[in-house]
């Protein structure tokens, strides 16, 4: 865990109560906040491989790279290494590890997610030292550590999400050997059609990646010094391996706060301003389930764009309530691997419309819903290609005919997105005309939802330093 406050806000603070104070899980480490998407990408690389500080908050967000020494240098009392043992939100008390009692008028949560276990599901075999998770930086040098001993060797990924598909890439490029192992028909399955999954396979397949499907890991064989040496699978399969990397699910962080406030959807429940059902406590990132204004419903999101933007709201709508409207969010999603790179926006439910050459480089999808625009993904896009669909997917246009909007295809989000409108869009794509466009739409607005938040660690700047002991 950390805890960070600040000192520049002491005019705050009332007898040594934390205004606001805010709880980060970071595992007991001594290292400052990173962003975690270099762990699966850049941290893996056989050659010139990321190590901090070079992904140290809030690099990924292009704004300014938060070391330790900019900490010290903000006034910012960093606590590292310590863990929160219990959190009382009646008393506004948080009690440490290291028996340490500190109070606050305002509590943020961000305690984000920790990796699901194979024994979770009845499978022993996690602390082998050739099975490895990926959540941390510590859980990162342990996957290092388990390549460099296994060169040229064979490794089973056991998942098809985002871990495993990443992590998957990644060997690949260390010259592993690597067979994935998932009981989805297809990979990405949470967000992928079967159409664009099979494109992605097709890929991995070329650069020499297995795929079993429809099962899953039932058993490991180890030798007499506890290696894993083969995976036994459900429908009797074995594979030899050298190593195995599991990426199976998170489950957010809410025990020190069950029993305590409202949860849904596995996180903690908040409001449109992020505040959950106790008002000094609110919740960011991975752990928060908050409404989409977009789609009308609570949802709870696993990326770091969800995490960095709810980041930088909860500050505003904390320092100034009153001029905060509700956290308005785009779900965002994206990946890079090998030379692939694919966004996504919106929800992926309704009819699917696809664009672009599927043979190629450059294709896409949208979704359509109950008539309007939902979620739009595209691979190989350009920077103004994505923001097109962004802004695109954010103005929820009105489809008539997915016949007329697959001809456009993604001409239509570029169209769309050029538009300097005035009002809330009644956008539609008819068999007779391109665009109808009825109603304009301010400019600002149209990006609202699509620029990137501050990391997390932009909080400190609202942290106070000072505690009581009690």
């Amino acid at each position: 865990m950390a805890l960070e406050r600040i000192s520049k806000f002491d005019k705050m603070f009332m007898g040594g109560i934390s205004y606001i104070l805010l709880i980060s899980c970071l595992g007991l480490t001594q290292v400052a906040p990173y962003e975690r998407p270099a762990l699966s990408k850049g941290f893996l690389l056989p050659e010139a491989p990321a190590r901090l500080p070079s992904f140290h908050t809030c690099v990924g967000a292009n704004e300014e790279r938060l070391t330790p020494k900019w900490y010290k240098e903000n006034g910012i009392e960093l606590v590292l290494g310590t863990g929160v043992k219990s959190a009382d939100v009646k008393r506004k008390t948080l009690l440490t590890t290291t028996g340490e009692t500190i109070s606050y008028k305002i509590l943020i949560v961000a305690t984000g997610a920790r990796a699901l276990k194979l024994e979770e599901f009845g499978v022993s075999g996690s602390d082998a030292q050739n099975v490895c998770y990926l959540r941390n930086i510590a859980d990162a040098n342990r996957l290092v550590n388990a390549v460099q001993s296994s060169p040229g060797g064979n490794a089973v990924v056991i998942g098809g999400g985002y871990i495993g598909m990443e992590c998957a890439a990644s060997l690949v490029i260390n010259k592993i050997n690597v067979t994935m192992v998932f009981p989805e028909a297809h990979c990405m399955a949470r967000l992928f059609t079967p159409k664009i999954a099979s494109y992605y396979e097709e890929y991995y397949k070329s650069r020499g990646v297995n795929f079993v499907k429809g099962t899953v890991l039932s058993s490991f064989d180890f030798d007499s010094d506890g290696k894993v040496t083969a995976v036994n699978l459900r429908d009797g399969r074995k594979i030899s391996v050298d190593m195995v990397v599991v990426g199976i699910g998170i489950r957010p962080n809410t025990g020190l706060f069950e029993g305590q406030l409202t949860l849904e959807k596995g996180g903690i429940k908040v409001n449109g301003k992020l505040q959950s059902s106790n008002s000094s406590v609110y919740a960011i990132g991975d752990v928060a389930a908050f409404p989409v204004k977009a789609f009308g419903e609570t949802r709870r999101l696993e990326h770091v764009d969800s995490a960095r933007q709810s980041a930088r709201y909860v500050v505003a709508a904390i320092m100034e309530p009153g001029k905060t409207e509700e956290f308005d969010y785009l779900p965002f999603f994206y990946s890079r691997v090998f030379t692939l790179s694919w966004q996504f926006y919106g929800d992926n439910i309704g009819e699917v419309v696809y664009f672009g050459d599927f043979s190629g480089s450059t294709f896409g999808a949208y979704w359509v819903n109950k008539g309007h625009l939902v979620g739009a993904f595209l691979e190989g896009g350009t920077k103004e290609e994505y923001e097109a669909v962004a802004k695109a997917t954010r103005f929820r246009p009105a489809i008539e005919d997915l016949t007329e909007l697959e001809r456009q295809g993604l001409t239509f989000a570029v169209t769309v997105s050029q538009k300097q409108l005035l009002s809330p869009p009644q956008i539609q794509v008819t068999s007779s005309t391109d665009l109808v466009l009825e109603k304009p739409l301010y400019a600002w607005h149209a990006t609202a939802g699509v620029i990137l938040a501050a990391s997390v660690a932009a909080f400190a700047y609202y942290y106070g330093k000072k505690r009581r002991r009690w």
